[in-house]
């Protein structure tokens, strides 16, 4: 056993439930009234209603006893004053200094790194401010109107989830695109539809390597310089979030349009740095600043608040209650909000790329469960999708449910019947219906005899099946910039007591090398014999053919 699941914690926690397998929610909610005031947290406008988990006020004491163990407190200062957590690549994780107020100090290395975060975030806005007033033009003088975003991962999923997020607060002259695959489809179907004349690239790459997104800014480059037939257009159609300002050059990028970031921001960290400039082009200078105006009030939050009154602290736990006691492989995102349709995807980054670890900080093999598998659909689709497996399937998925009290679309009873249905589908979950509900529920239909006994089965909802609810008041940009902050800190949680860096991604990293070396490959066009039989024979298939 390693030192974790060996802890006293951890097997009060392992003793504890065994002892409440034997209750149901529908059974606490009946002996406590006053359970949802219980198991509920607020912050700006932002409700958590934690009640329906498979959960009592004990339950809750000894997982905040685990983190406690974990050195939770601890670890959360080094994060915060830029010590070097990650460990694997000694470096500091601060994106919460990306969102820190101008007059904040934050050392990292013996150097404070909010001024050098706030001259980006200024040349950010006379950049954005330039482009989307029309003082900053393209080659012939026509006014930009599509940017179109080129990055993969963190530089493609943050912006892409929050530009959809906010497009309530969208530019009307303005389109944001996003191109992340190297796929040519991706770039093909995207291009189809522009104006090279009003068209503006961002090149998203910290180090201006990464395979994929060169790929594809080339090509981009070749698409523009053929139709407006002059290099020169290059400097005023491309934009680059880097720290290669020689490759940037070569490339024919002007250097006042590339933004810097920094190696203590990680990639699924990086919307808030000058990665979101397509989201701060898209929604103002002024809305980006609400974004990480709101992911700084849950940063204080984060780190002010007792443990027992702590969002992310409450949702980190309650993940780990059920991955490493409960056996859940998995675990759903369901906002009832279509803006958050990329919610979910954006989410599986963040949280399988961080804590999708076999091995700890020790470097050692861990005897636990880490991460679940991530995955979800706006409501109501997922209802007439997927939700017959969380209701009636074989396996414990515990869920997120997320919704706005008011809609920015408010159209006839269209947003009552939607949280009608995200309140119901809650209400069923933790419920269920037994075979006397049934029973009964049949007969009234006049089923009688040997039929309503047959059909019987079908129609038992076991229930008892965890969900936490996350109701806001609207979808603005500071309280999106709350729910992502946070997941971020929950992945920081749970980390944390699993004993693993979360701010890693080495698995990543495996398969582009295997890329690299089977390119030349496909390339050269000659049959190969140097791989295991199976990739020998797909390369083989793909050539001949």
């Amino acid at each position: 056993m390693s030192n974790l699941t060996d802890s006293p914690a951890w097997q009060a926690l392992s003793a504890h439930q065994s002892a409440i397998g034997k209750l149901t929610m529908r059974g606490m909610f009946q002996a406590d009234p006053s359970r949802f005031d219980k198991f509920t947290l607020q912050l700006d406008g932002l409700l958590l209603d934690y009640s329906k988990n498979l959960i009592t006020e004990e339950t809750i004491g000894l997982l905040l006893n685990l983190a406690g163990q974990s050195k939770l407190d601890d670890w959360t200062a080094r994060m915060f004053d830029g010590e070097l957590i990650n460990t694997s690549e000694h470096r500091a994780v601060l994106h919460t200094a990306l969102r820190a107020p101008r007059e904040t100090a934050i050392h990292t290395g013996g150097k404070d790194v909010v001024p050098d975060v706030h001259r980006v975030l200024d040349h950010m806005r006379r950049y954005t401010e330039a482009v989307r007033n029309g003082s900053l033009r393209g080659h012939t003088g026509k006014q930009l109107r599509d940017v179109v975003n080129i990055g993969i991962g963190g530089s493609a999923l943050g912006p892409l989830m929050v530009c959809e997020a906010l497009r309530p607060y969208g530019s009307s002259q303005l389109n944001a695109r996003f191109v992340s695959n190297v796929d040519a489809t991706d770039l093909v179907e995207t291009l189809k539809h522009l104006d090279p004349e009003t068209t503006l690239f961002i090149v998203s790459s910290k180090t201006f390597t990464t395979q994929e997104t060169l790929a594809n800014a080339h090509s981009a480059r070749d698409w523009l310089i053929k139709h407006l037939g002059a290099e020169e257009a290059v400097a005023k159609h491309f934009a680059a979030v880097s720290t290669n300002l020689d490759a940037t050059s070569k490339f024919g990028i002007n250097p006042d349009h590339v933004f810097e970031f920094w190696d203590w921001v990680g990639g699924r960290y990086s919307l808030w740095s000058a990665i979101g400039l397509p989201i701060a082009l898209y929604i103002g200078m002024d809305n980006f600043e609400q974004l990480l105006g709101g992911a700084h009030t849950m940063d204080r939050h984060f780190r002010e608040m007792p443990p027992e009154r702590n969002m992310p602290i409450i949702l980190g736990m309650l993940g780990v209650w059920y991955a490493n006691f409960f056996g859940a492989g998995s675990h759903a995102i369901l906002p009832y909000d279509q803006y958050l349709q990329h919610f979910p995807a954006y989410l599986q980054q963040l949280e399988m790329e961080s804590n999708g670890k076999r091995v700890d900080r020790d470097g050692k093999e861990v005897d636990y469960a880490t991460q679940t598998i991530i995955w979800g659909e706006p409501g109501t689709n997922g209802q007439h999708s997927f939700y017959q497996l969380i209701h009636q399937g074989t396996r414990l998925v515990p869920a997120d449910f997320l919704a706005p009290i008011n809609s920015h679309n408010p159209t006839g009873e269209h947003h009552q019947m939607l949280l009608s249905n995200c309140f119901a589908q809650t209400e069923a979950l933790m419920l269920g219906k037994n075979g006397e509900e049934v029973r009964a529920e049949l007969s009234a239909q006049g089923h009688d005899g040997a039929a309503l006994e047959a059909l019987l089965p079908y129609k038992v909802f076991p229930g008892n099946h965890p969900t936490s609810t996350l109701l806001f008041d609207k979808l603005d940009p500071h309280t999106l910039g709350m729910l992502v902050a946070l997941y971020e800190h929950k992945v920081f949680v749970q980390g944390v007591v699993w004993n693993i860096n979360s701010f890693d991604q080495w698995g990543v990293e495996f398969g582009k090398q295997l890329a690299g070396k089977l390119l030349p490959e496909l390339q050269a066009r000659q049959r190969v014999s140097s791989h295991d039989a199976s990739t020998n024979g797909l390369i083989n298939h793909y050539l001949a053919h």
